[in-house]
């Protein structure tokens, strides 16, 4: 079935109307290009798309003209409008574009092609995109779904056309999975000799394997109370790779169970008024980019840091919650088997972990946006499964949450969305700085999606049944200058929430490490650790521990801490620092960056013995018995009074920051986002530039000496009693389930 392309539903729901007259293109032109700064430039995007259309071909000089300029960021505004203006002199040169502009222009191009009706000289470029994949990929593919929906013969033979050239796995996977994409016979039978050809590459068969499950099933698949009927072409295939076992056999059987759904037309459209709901009231919440399991065994790997510890605690703390929640589903990445384990047992209260199936290896949330296709597909069936669902909880500006939005209007899913302003704080700060400019912002926007992310950030803002903000300082004032929000306007669907964590494991760690006899999980945390510090110099035993704990990511600022704490020797004999975070097994690119950068001035293979302790990634119960016996030290291994340092260059909030706070251990912190909301400046942490290496190591400096303080338990307690009051899961879950409550379909008694 070729499903409602993502986007049309979201942008459905924003008002033309609202906007006002549209001024010439020209005139609209100088706005952006006079605007005082790059995020008030980019929001002015929308009115020269808006201008353009109304313009109509007559605009489209103005526009290319705009193209060939040096200001980076009105030129991709630019191209993004040639798409509204219409007419076959906009549609040539944006192919144009597409074939041999610079990368930002390309996929500006790919992406406004998307308005324009088909080309046929878009098609060879466009499939050629696809096949090379990435985020211009995602984008060729999404316009070439547009255009199969009315011209699916013409889409296919350019799909046909560029498999027989490509020859790489990846490539014919993504072309393949955009076939799949089209409507009609042609389509089906190709994707059916597809998926049985034992000379295929295993990511190609997979993909024509999902895309056979996720079309219109004939009547021949359904169950039905009637005579059975002979199976179907497409339930043949997927029968036959299904009894040939293995992975693709596991992806086959959750295409059958997907053939096997109600026809479209039983499902809830987003305009029907919402039943009365039956069961029990239940919430979802997703994060693609982690392995997000009930133990947190994978706490610091890859993408999943604390958004995982989050979801984890707060899910569970839901359960309780008033308010009440009877069930709560996690959505986060997966395998094929995963994802069908999963759906078992369903229908009963609790919290279930749920597997979006994604083919290959797991790939950080900026290079994941070709996912799109496979992330609607998952979504859809887990929420399907799931019967009814009271509120979605989204987070972050990411794939899954761009997907997950429109699925949500699919199926009559209220959306909860955790605003934060990510890239256009990013954007404002480099801007002020200097260090994005529009002369050098395409350069920026071809690896970081700016002006893209930014328009989806708006269209969750708007779309979202509620918003839910981080604490802040100047929130108002804040979200009016970064998002364009009044947040005392709409009071209505606007609440600030903190986040918490959970006081109950922090009290059972820091019990622990004052105990002859720990309970078993936490003696063995601190066996470990104590075999870690085993390994140093017996000079540095008697030293604290500077400890920070967050995945191996260029913005952690891991490797700037190692720098730092490294280039200044009283710093380096002044304590030990302890890593806790990435695969050092198997590390993703980021973490080889990170882990090459550390090299380069502690290598790694001697690190111990320079007193640098790098773990990898642990548990989170195993690193929260690990903070409290950084402050409490460990006898003939490590002396007390530690400190924990965040050398994140952005944080939103900081959830390992208020972990290591409720064990009484002093902080470094950025001086901007959440922590300057909690953190009490040179009482119970420092506050600091997390950019600057010299700050950072003045800062590291000035929390060992709050630790030293004969006022430090005095400041530590203030910092538990702190979190306690302020920061606990239950208080949180408890203002999110009455948000939850408040936009679920009305309500009987369950």
């Amino acid at each position: 079935m070729v499903e409602q392309t993502a986007g049309c539903l979201v942008a459905a729901r924003e008002s033309a109307g609202d906007a006002p007259h549209p001024v010439p293109v020209r005139e609209a032109l100088a706005a952006v290009r006079d605007a005082p700064t790059l995020l008030e430039a980019l929001r002015l995007g929308p009115d020269l798309e808006r201008s353009a259309a109304a313009e109509g071909p007559d605009g489209a000089d103005v526009l290319l003209e705009a193209t060939r300029g040096t200001d980076a960021l009105t030129a991709s505004l630019a191209v993004r409008a040639l798409g509204r203006v219409g007419g076959p002199a906009s549609a040539d040169a944006l192919v144009d574009l597409l074939s041999t502009g610079p990368d930002h222009l390309r996929d500006a191009a790919a992406e406004a092609l998307r308005g324009v009706t088909l080309t046929e000289r878009a098609l060879a470029p466009l499939a050629e995109a696809v096949a090379e994949g990435g985020f211009r990929g995602m984008l060729a593919q999404w316009t070439l779904e547009v255009w199969g929906a009315t011209e699916p013969d013409a889409v296919g033979r350019a799909l046909e056309a560029a498999l027989a050239r490509c020859s790489t796995p990846a490539g014919r996977a993504a072309l393949v999975e955009t076939w799949g994409l089209l409507h009609g016979e042609a389509a089906e039978e190709a994707l059916c000799r597809l998926a049985l050809d034992d000379t295929e590459p295993h990511a190609s068969r997979a993909a024509a394997t999902a895309a056979l499950g996720d079309r219109e099933p004939d009547a021949a698949d359904r169950p039905a109370a009637t005579a059975p009927r002979a199976p179907s072409a497409r339930h043949d295939a997927l029968a036959q790779v299904a009894d040939d076992g293995g992975p693709l056999g596991s992806v086959a059987a959750l295409a059958l169970s997907d053939l096997a759904r109600p026809p479209a037309a039983a499902e809830s459209p987003a305009s029907a008024t919402p039943a009365a709901p039956a069961g029990p009231f239940t919430v979802a919440q997703l994060f693609l980019h982690a392995d997000v399991d009930g133990d947190l065994s994978r706490a610091g790997q890859g993408d999943t840091g604390g958004i995982a510890t989050l979801l984890v605690q707060l899910g569970d703390a839901l359960l309780q919650a008033n308010p009440g929640i009877s069930r709560v589903l996690t959505v986060s990445r997966g395998r094929p088997d995963d994802a069908a384990l999963g759906l078992v047992h369903l229908d009963r209260r609790g919290h279930h972990y749920l597997s979006v199936p994604l083919w290959g290896p797991p790939v950080p949330a900026g290079r994941a946006w070709p996912l799109r296709v496979a992330v609607r597909r998952g979504l859809r069936r887990i929420l399907r499964a799931a019967g009814r669902v009271d509120a979605l909880h989204l987070r972050m500006g990411d794939v899954a949450t761009m997907v997950a939005a429109d699925v949500a209007d699919e199926l009559g899913i209220p959306v909860v969305f955790t605003l934060a302003p990510d890239p256009n704080a990013l954007v404002a700060s480099r801007d002020a700085a200097g260090t994005l400019t529009r002369e050098g912002f395409g350069e920026a926007d071809a690896v970081e999606h700016l002006v893209f992310r930014e328009r989806l950030l708006g269209r969750l803002q708007r779309r979202a049944d509620h918003l839910v903000l981080f604490p802040r300082p100047q929130l108002a004032d804040d979200m009016a200058r970064l998002m364009g929000l009044d947040v005392r306007a709409e009071a209505d669907r606007v609440t600030p929430v903190a986040e918490g964590i959970s006081l109950e494991a922090v009290d059972r760690a820091a019990a622990a490490v004052t105990t002859a006899t720990p309970p078993a999980r936490e003696r063995q945390a601190l066996d470990e650790l104590d075999r870690l510090l085993d390994t140093l110099p017996a000079h540095r035993r008697r030293l604290p521990l500077a400890v920070s704990v967050g995945r191996l990511n260029r913005v952690k600022g891991t490797a700037t801490l190692v720098q730092a704490w490294a280039a200044d020797r009283r710093l380096h004999e002044r304590c030990t620092l302890l890593v806790v975070g990435g695969d050092l097994a198997d590390p993703s690119d980021d973490e080889r960056e990170q882990l090459d950068a550390i090299d380069a001035v502690v290598p790694l293979d001697d690190a111990a013995s320079r007193g640098l302790l790098l773990p990898g990634h642990r548990p989170n119960a195993t690193v929260t018995t690990w903070l409290a016996a950084v402050r409490a030290g460990r006898p003939g291994r490590a002396a007390a009074h530690g400190v924990y340092v965040s050398s994140s260059l952005k944080e939103e909030f900081g959830i390992a920051i208020l972990e290591a706070m409720a064990t009484g251990l002093p902080v470094v912190a950025p001086a901007t986002g959440g922590p300057a909301t909690y953190v009490d400046d040179g009482v119970t942490g420092i506050l600091v530039d997390t950019a600057s290496a010299s700050a950072l190591t003045e800062a590291v400096h000035a929390a060992l000496d709050l630790a030293a303080t004969p006022d430090a338990e005095e400041h530590a307690e203030q910092a538990r009693r702190m979190v306690r009051e302020r920061f606990g899961i239950a208080g949180m879950a408890d203002a999110l389930s009455t948000i939850y409550h408040a936009v679920a379909p009305t309500e009987v008694a369950r």
